[in-house]
């Protein structure tokens, strides 16, 4: 972890982790969308949505980004960097990450696929919430809610946001499967293993996983 001291003194380094996360995590998408076993829940109603709409998948996920960004007005929430920068990298990275990966058939390869967008996406995961520049849109949802809401914490309220997009993915066609149910079992523990080793530390108070309740 690094050593303690003002974070403006750290941005050039914050930058380019949140930046490298962002990629990453759209890479990551790219591969467990590639091995065809079943994808987060979100990733599941994006893939829905672009097979419905004709929109690439990239651009279903930038869409749906800024549909969230604007139910956190209601919520007062204010965006920062990462945020917005969230939005935008991630879906042209999948994109792009897609157009460049071959077509892969075998169970085996898609398996190993599937493994390592997991364990990647858990790292980028990491990678951008450390930098602290802002939650994703769909993350912030979940925290401005329970900030509105005292007493209800952010796994419950990730729960019931996540299983209702993830239905609603799947009747549009998304794909659901043994990568889903890995994906939820292991995003969390991956994202704490990995966040004390990439948080930028500072004045400001410590980051804490998403996947534990506030």
């Amino acid at each position: 972890m690094a050593p303690t001291g003002n974070l403006r003194d750290r941005l050039p380094r914050r930058l380019v982790q949140l930046f490298a996360g962002l990629a990453l995590y759209g890479v990551s998408m790219a591969f467990m969308i590639e091995s065809n076993l079943g994808l987060d829940p979100w990733d599941v109603f994006h893939q829905g949505l672009a097979r419905h709409t004709g929109l690439s998948f990239g651009t279903a996920t930038i869409l749906v980004g800024l549909l969230v960004l604007l139910l956190w007005l209601p919520l007062r929430q204010r965006p920062g960097l990462g945020t917005v920068s969230n939005v935008l990298v991630v879906g042209l990275v999948i994109d792009a990450s897609l157009a460049l990966l071959p077509d892969v058939r075998p169970v085996a390869a898609r398996t190993a696929l599937l493994a390592a967008g997991i364990l990647l996406n858990g790292l980028a995961t990491a990678l951008y919430l450390g930098a602290r520049l802002g939650p994703g849109p769909r993350d912030g949802l979940m925290t401005g809610y329970v900030a509105r809401h005292p007493g209800r914490s952010v796994r419950l309220v990730r729960t019931v946001i996540e299983v209702a997009v993830l239905a609603l993915g799947w009747l549009l066609g998304g794909t659901v499967g043994v990568g889903t149910v890995a994906y939820a079992l292991a995003i969390g523990p991956l994202t704490q293993a990995f966040l004390p080793l990439v948080t930028v530390s500072g004045a400001d108070a410590p980051v804490r996983p998403l996947a534990e309740p506030v």
